[in-house]
């Protein structure tokens, strides 16, 4: 016991030596839902002065995506020093929707674009983290406006913002510190912005990616290596905040990520839409349940699941994908049942009509919360760039937001008493059966888990 004292102790003073910015109270404001954060993430870019720099998986040419892209162009045109840059990832921008036959990319669409305001410079980079996406995509979040931070993990098409009547739920935090705007912005700016591996989207004379190989894989490397520049201004009895960003195992981000779980001394609460943890996430709640703590997971349903491909439409390998995620968390709970029969381990799972689940983050102990695009899955463990906010929050000043906003995300959820209330593989529309039986046998679906 007192050597596990002692290592608790070790963990939590990684988690206080870390550079910390202070944050005010009032500064941090919390949304909760998809509509609500289109409404003032447009509100925001239409009233900046000085700088916007929008940071995303993808920019969809669809409704919602061509309402931030408009707001972006409307912006630039009523401030022409507006200073904006849009980061998406090289490889997506490029291709279509999964499953999808259309000829025309994201990537072409902003050239059109372009093209029809040839006096207004929006600028839109494709960042590629890899040689190919299926090793790693751009996966960092938050969108700067002035002396704002705009954080969330949702991406920007019809569904992140609930442009019509399907939304992917996320989270929206809205953050008013010049210190974290800087220190994102110089990050961008200095680290990937000025990299010869990265190019402009919006321009028909970028380079193939088969041209530009030897830059990516250099560009990879270097990323490894590349953090925020965060000065230490805010001690630990105060309300402050740390910007992480991380790509590979042994990345800063994963490195606090799994501190923080060991730091907890009561309860961790952790959300994900992809039940398909890294080994040392999973040794990481046995030991914490193994010690007594409390250890809430919240997970998307299978139907929640982005992936999820209705019996009545054409079926495809990508779509057994949310049933291995449920059979990872049958056989979890499977192995872990006594702690729920206990009360330490509860699982809720979501699940909303239509809608789909795209929740991140970590709280422990009502002091410490990290939010993030993570999706806490190998994939982002080991290959995609990743960023994060780590709050800690000593003397629980924003703990009646954040209790609201856990609030918010459970209101959809059902609690699982049992493996018994998750479905087997033998309830399984019968094609989905088949597929996963023989993506099993011959060993794939290790690859499909570790790279979607």
């Amino acid at each position: 016991m007192i050597l596990y004292k002692l290592k608790t102790i070790q963990h939590k003073q990684y988690l206080e030596q870390l550079p910390k910015l202070p944050q005010k109270v009032e500064g941090l404001n919390t949304l909760f839902s998809p509509e609500d954060f289109r409404i003032a993430l447009i509100n925001a870019i239409l009233h900046a002065s000085s700088r916007i720099y929008i940071t995303a998986l993808f920019l969809e040419n669809d409704d919602g995506g061509r309402d931030i892209l408009n707001a972006l162009y409307l912006a630039k045109r009523q401030c022409p020093d507006l200073k904006i840059s849009v980061l998406v990832d090289w490889h997506r921008a490029q291709r279509g929707r999964i499953g999808a036959g259309c000829s025309k990319t994201n990537s072409d669409w902003y050239c059109f674009i372009a093209e029809q305001y040839p006096n207004i410079s929006v600028p839109i980079y494709g960042i590629p983290v890899n040689t190919r996406e299926a090793l790693g995509v751009f996966h960092v979040k938050g969108f700067i406006v002035d002396n704002s931070v705009i954080y969330s993990g949702a991406s920007l098409n019809d569904v992140y913002l609930h442009r019509h009547t399907q939304y992917r739920y996320d989270r929206y935090h809205f953050i008013e510190n010049a210190f974290l705007a800087n220190s994102m912005s110089i990050y961008i700016e200095d680290k990937l912005l000025t990299n010869p591996a990265v190019h402009r989207l919006d321009r028909k004379d970028r380079p193939k990616s088969s041209k530009i190989r030897h830059k990516i894989r250099q560009f990879r490397h270097i990323l490894r290596s590349c953090a925020y520049t965060v000065p230490s201004l805010a001690s630990n009895n105060e309300l402050a905040l740390t910007p992480i960003t991380g790509l590979g195992r042994h990345s800063l981000l994963n490195k606090t990520i799994h501190n923080l779980m060991r730091s907890a001394v009561d309860k961790v609460t952790l959300c994900t839409p992809y039940f398909n943890m890294p080994s040392l996430l999973v040794r990481n709640i046995i030991f914490l349940l193994r010690q007594n703590k409390q250890v809430e997971i919240i997970v998307g349903d299978k139907k929640a699941n982005d992936f999820y491909i209705p019996e009545s439409e054409p079926f495809n390998i990508i779509g057994t994908l949310p049933y291995f995620y449920e059979m990872n968390l049958r056989h979890f709970i499977m192995r872990l049942q006594r702690f729920i029969d206990n009360g330490q381990l509860i699982v809720r799972i979501w699940k909303c009509d239509q809608h789909t689940f795209h929740v991140k983050g970590i709280w422990v102990d009502h002091e410490w919360q990290l939010i993030t695009g993570s999706n806490l899955n190998p994939r982002a463990w080991l290959l995609d760039l990743e960023n994060a906010v780590l709050i800690h929050d000593p003397k629980h000043q924003l703990d009646n937001q954040f209790q609201k906003e856990r609030g918010y995300i459970q209101t959809n959820t059902d609690i699982i008493r049992s493996y018994y209330d998750i479905d087997t593989i033998y309830q399984y529309p019968k094609k989905v059966r088949k597929l996963i039986k023989r993506v099993s046998r011959i060993r794939i679906d290790l690859i499909i888990r570790r790279i979607l």
